[in-house]
Parts: structure tokens; sequence; C-alpha cells
């Protein structure tokens, strides 16, 4: 009786022990929309690294969609180890909650950044419209597919690189409102995503402009095929940050810190970098973006800080509910 207790007991040991391993070697990356093939790419390239470095097989799991709905899903309980988005709000809005470190920007290099990217304009092969920068968006015979600013990171930034593009032009601010305004009046129907709107505007076969990151250039050209859309880089854009946390409070739980630590911490490697830019990703490191400079071409670049202050202080002027969008966008209209 005794020995079949111990048995038992032992089985239940060992199968803790099972699951404890397994849960410290498997990581769940919650993402943006528009990286999942950045991101395929790095988890196998990591996955053989660590199996060379630390001698552990680790698998890494992904989830992806719009990077404001992503934040959302982890708050209310999605178990990411690590979070991997475009817009530095989402997450702050999960340090917010204590489901990310406080300082999180202060845990890894370029303000936890450790890739770029911009906005710029994919149209129709040849460019019919004849579409070369903000302004022509806002004829009358241009449609524009963009994502909508509350549900995704891409959408804010083709929002606030639009408002800035009247900025750097000397603009003020009500006229950079104006225009921004008569964009969105081009806007037959708003995305939910980075890839979901790539999908309205060649599958569903809408609009003749598709604002959206430098990356889905080439993410196009891989899942649609080669000579469906040009890209047209406008005369001025904005520095879009991609910025990564570990989740603090799923970590802890699962034991997956150090893992979640070393799976970030390798993107900023040179391997890393590379791979990054190859999907079009603008890399942090200056060497690996040197040696891809015919593929980043040369484009003028402004922060978001230079006329918004922060994303945290354009979330509240102009994404939050009631803030200038709500002003400016009628849907349907």
């Amino acid at each position: 009786m005794h020995s079949v207790k111990l048995k038992t007991l032992l089985a239940s040991i060992a199968l803790a022990a099972a699951g404890a391993v397994s849960a410290q070697t498997q990581l769940l990356n919650v993402s943006y929309d528009v990286a999942r093939e950045f991101y395929k790419d790095y988890n196998a390239a990591f996955i053989a690294h660590y199996k060379k470095t630390k001698g552990v097989d680790i698998k890494v799991d992904q989830s992806h969609g719009g990077s404001s709905a992503q934040a959302r899903a982890v708050n209310d309980g999605l178990a990411a180890d690590v979070v991997t988005f475009n817009t530095t709000t989402d997450v702050d809005f999960l340090a917010q909650n204590g489901v990310v470190a406080k300082d999180w920007n202060k845990k890894f290099p370029h303000d936890a950044s450790p890739t770029t990217s911009t906005m710029l304009f994919l149209v129709r092969n040849g460019n019919p419209k004849n579409i070369k920068d903000w302004s022509d968006l806002v004829r009358p015979d241009v449609k524009v597919v963009v994502v909508n600013p509350k549900t995704g990171g891409n959408g804010r930034y083709a929002y606030l690189a639009a408002w800035g593009s009247v900025r750097e032009k000397g603009g003020t601010d009500a006229q950079a409102a104006e225009f921004v305004q008569k964009l969105y009046k081009n806007v037959p129907v708003l995305g939910k995503g980075g890839r979901d709107a790539t999908s309205i505007f060649l599958q569903r076969n809408i609009g003749d402009v598709l604002i959206t990151f430098e990356s889905e250039v080439v993410s196009v050209d891989r899942e649609f095929g080669q000579g469906k859309v040009d890209a047209v880089y406008p005369s001025v854009s904005i520095v879009a940050e991609n910025p990564v946390a570990v989740v603090e409070r799923t970590v802890a739980k699962k034991g997956t810190t150090q893992l979640a630590i070393d799976y970030l911490q390798w993107l900023y490697s040179d391997e890393a970098q590379e791979i990054a830019a190859k999907h079009a990703i603008r890399p942090r490191s200056e060497a690996v973006l040197k040696k891809h400079a015919d593929q980043f071409k040369p484009i003028k670049q402004f922060t978001v800080a230079k006329y918004f202050g922060s994303l945290t202080e354009a979330q509240k002027v102009h994404f939050n509910d009631g803030g200038q969008f709500d002003k400016l966008y009628t849907p349907g209209k």
C-alpha cells in the first residue's frame, strides 16, 4: 500500500517537474500585425542560437493582431512572456497596470526599441494616380486605406505622420488638423491592423493608396507576389519605434524570466539585425543599416517628440475617446 502511494507521489512530482521545465522552455511573444514574418524567421534563428549556446531546446509561440488590441488582450490575462509592439503607448498601458515593469524602456538599449520603421505609401502597380507625396492623398480622385488609429499603432503613426508632414512644411496645428480631416474623408474603410489594411487594399481591391510601415513592402511582395504594388517614399515621414518588454506578471509565474530577457536581448545581435533588414525593418545597428543602404532609401524623418511631446501625450490629445481623431473623422463621410 505504502509502495503504491510512494509511486503515485513520485509520479506526481515527476509530472510537476516536467511541467515546470516545459513552462521554462516555452515562450509566448504577443506582437503587432505586420511583424509576423519577421518573428517567424527570428524565432527559428533564436531557437537554434539557444540550443547551440545553452544546450536547451525551446519553443516560441506567436500571437499577432493590432498592437493596441494585443495590449488589451495581455492586460486581460493572455499569458504573454514578452510583448513586441509598434508603439510605446501600448507598452506604457501595460506598465500602468503592473503587467510590465514601470521602467521597461530602461531594460534594453535604445529605450527598449531594437528596430524602427517609417510610414510610406503603397500604390497600385505603375502608380496610375501618380501619387508622390502627402498632398496627393487629399485629392478628390484618391481613396486612401489606413489602419484605425484606435486599434493599431500602424494607424497612429500614419495619422501622426500626416499631421507632422504639414508642420514640417511650416504649417500650424490648425492647418494640420484641416489637412488630416480632408485625408480621412478619402478613407472608405479603416483596417483593424496593418495586415487587415493590406488585405483590404490587395484582396478586396479597395483604394488607390495604402499608408503603412515600410516593412509591408517586402511582406506584400512575398505574400501577394511581386509587381502588385509600387512603394512611394513621401518627402517626409515619421520615425516609428518598435518597443519590447518582458511581461513580468507572466514570467514570475512560469519561471521564464531569463529566457524572456535572452529572447529580447538577442534582437540587438548582428544576426537578428540582419533578419530585420531582410524584412525591411530598419536595424538599430549602424553597420547593418549601412550594409543595406540600397534597401533603406534616405527619407527625411521627424520624431514623435518634435510635434507631439510623446506618444503618451499624442494618445491623450488625438486618440483617446473625444480626442482630435474623433473630432476629425466621421465614418462613412
